[in-house]
Order: C-alpha cells, then sequence, then structure tokens
C-alpha cells in the first residue's frame, strides 16, 4: 500500500513523472545497471533536476537489485520545491568515520569494501530471529524510492533521493516481542579494510552502534536504505544496507548494518558514549537547541563555495514536523537532545 504522508512529503501533481517517460523508464530497466545509469535517470527525472542526476555513475549492483528495480515505486515520497544534490557531492563529502575522519576519505577508502555476499542478523526480542544472506534479507520488501533532506549535525546539508523500504515493514515480519522497546543497529567491524578501524581516531569504541524508539522505527519516514540515485549504494554511502531517519541528524543513520537487535533497554549509542552533552539518543533536528559549539539555526546546503554559501534557515525536524512532532509529545526537547 502505498503511504500517504501530508505536507512536507506530498508529491504535488506537477511533480509526477509522465507516462511516456514512466514507460520508457521501465523498459530501459529491464537493461544493464550501466545502460540505467547514463540513459534512464534523467528521462524520469524531472526537467528541473534532470541535470542533478546526469552525473549518476553505474555500479556493479548485485542481481537481486536489479531484479527488483522494475516494480519500484518511483518518487513515493518526494521534497518539493528544493533541488536535488548533484551526485558527486553526495557520494564525494560525507562522514564514514570505519573510513577516515575527512570528508574525501570515505570515497577514496571504501572500495576495498567487499558488500557481496553481506550477511544481517536480527535478534534479540523478536518471535522470528535469523541470519540472511542480503539478497534473502530483502525478498519480502518493495523498493520506494524517497526524496529526503538530509541535515547533518555539523550544519550542512542535502536532498538525496534514497531508494529503501519502511522498518515497518522489517518490524511486520520479524514479530517484536512486547518487552521490545527500542530497535539498536551495528555496522560492520573490519580493520582490514576499514582504515579509520586501526587508525589513531580512538575515541569511537567499535563497532559504530545506533538506536531508534520502537515507534520512531515504526514511523512511515524511517526507511533502510540500499540504494541512491537510482542505482545501489556506493560504499562510502553505507552500501550495501544504511539507516536514513530524515528528521534526525544524519550521525543517526547509520551505515553498512550488519545487526539489528531488538531490544528492552535504550541501546548506548557511539557519538552518546563520547560526548553525551553534545551528542544525544535522539538527535531531533532542532533549530532552537544549538550544539555546544555552534548554531543549529542555520545550514549549508551543498553544493555550496567561498561566493555562493548557499545558507538557509533550518527547519524543526527537518522540515518534518508535521509526520513526526508527535511522537515527543510532552517531551522536553532540550533535555532530550
Amino acid at each position: 500500500m502505498l503511504i500517504k504522508l501530508p505536507k512536507a512529503s506530498d508529491c504535488k501533481e506537477s511533480d509526477v513523472t509522465p507516462e511516456s517517460f514512466y514507460l520508457s523508464r521501465r523498459a530501459l530497466l529491464g537493461s544493464s545497471l550501466a545502460a540505467m545509469a547514463a540513459g534512464a535517470l534523467p528521462r524520469w527525472a524531472s526537467a528541473e533536476d534532470a541535470v542533478r542526476y546526469a552525473d549518476v555513475e553505474p555500479g556493479r549492483a548485485p542481481a537481486w537489485f536489479t531484479d527488483k528495480l522494475p516494480q519500484t515505486k518511483w518518487q513515493a515520497v518526494a521534497v518539493t520545491g528544493e533541488a536535488i544534490t548533484p551526485f558527486k557531492d553526495a557520494t564525494h563529502y560525507n562522514n564514514f568515520y570505519e573510513f577516515g575522519t575527512d570528508k574525501g576519505d570515505p570515497a577514496q577508502n571504501a572500495g576495498a569494501l567487499k558488500t557481496e555476499p553481506w550477511t544481517v542478523v536480527v535478534d534479540g526480542e523478536v518471535g522470528k530471529p535469523g541470519r540472511y544472506a542480503l539478497e534473502d534479507f530483502m525478498k519480502p520488501y518493495q523498493l520506494e524510492e524517497r526524496v529526503y533532506r538530509l541535515r547533518c549535525v555539523e550544519a550542512w546539508s542535502m536532498v538525496i533521493p534514497w531508494m529503501g523500504f519502511p522498518i515497518s515493514a522489517l518490524l511486520k515480519q520479524v514479530e517484536p516481542t512486547s518487552k521490545a522497546k527500542y530497535i539498536r543497529f551495528e555496522t560492520l567491524q573490519d580493520p582490514k579494510v576499514m582504515p579509520g578501524q586501526r587508525s589513531g581516531f580512538a575515541l569511537i569504541d567499535w563497532p559504530y552502534v545506533e538506536g531508534l524508539r520502537l515507534d520512531e522505527a515504526m514511523n512511515p519516514l524511517a526507511i533502510l536504505a540500499v540504494g541512491m540515485y537510482g542505482r545501489e549504494l556506493p560504499n562510502q554511502n553505507g552500501a550495501p544496507l544504511r539507516l536514513i531517519v530524515p528528521w534526525k541528524y544524519g550521525f543517526k543513520s547509520v551505515k553498512s548494518i550488519v545487526r539489528i537487535s531488538l531490544v528492552e533497554q535504550q541501546p548506548k549509542t557511539t557519538w552518546q558514549s563520547i560526548a553525551a552533552d553534545e551528542y544525544g539518543f535522539y538527535a531531533n533536528v532542532n533549530p532552537q537547541v544549538d550544539h555546544p559549539r555552534w548554531t543549529q539555526a542555520r545550514e549549508r546546503r551543498l553544493p555550496s563555495g567561498l561566493f555562493s554559501p548557499n545558507v538557509r534557515d533550518t527547519q524543526m525536524f527537518n522540515g518534518y514536523a508535521d509526520e513526526v512532532a508527535s511522537l515527543y509529545a510532552g517531551l522536553d526537547l532540550r533535555k532530550n537532545y
């Protein structure tokens, strides 16, 4: 069933892909991924954003991913009136400390990560725990494109078209028990291919861990992503599986997930463990609560430069207040940051 999300996440009639483009797209998706990346993306993008997809590089997608593309719900959710960030910016300006601390390190160092084969463990307070090969893990789910704002705690932002499925669909499959109150996510730990895990940046106790309340995970906006810009996730963006929670700061969106656990107690997350006074468990985008070292009232939208800084006001919950504010009714968001 197509999720109906109001206001900030709605597509207008003018945003709908013309039928001729849609039919052409479906035909093209039956061919190789390289052909798709070279030709189909500019055809299904709107005229306004077609140039944003023109630099998308073809990837070496696994068969299960290309098999799912023809049935994908394109632009199931979209941001209107905001240009999509160019693919090169979204893939070459990243925080992925497993591959280094500089923004360019993930793109430079993540090529050695092997995402096939890949397994995902689902355990804890669930009726159907298991260890799944990624292709089996993905079988029950239909992909959807979600064009979301991404707001980093460092006060820069992007607009990215992700491809994935709602976490609520996974939870329905694994059947959480009555004790399950939180969901804990864990990243791959492999120092041989992740230089950041063997570097002197010793503040992080690997593996990287993040978490959500169960009701947050059940919100229709929260997804597990396996692709972006119409192709599979590049390694530097969290391949092959990452979390996307668009109303929270980007560090919540844990990458290269290998374990998903349903737990009774709030998990101790990585950045909360390092600096609890700076990075709280909730990490909701909130322009009224500053980071101790900088304001969160404004953000720099990429691409930007010295003479075109592209600075804008930050929106409460990153512009998704209508969909998620009710999750925090009665909660002091200054204390629960």
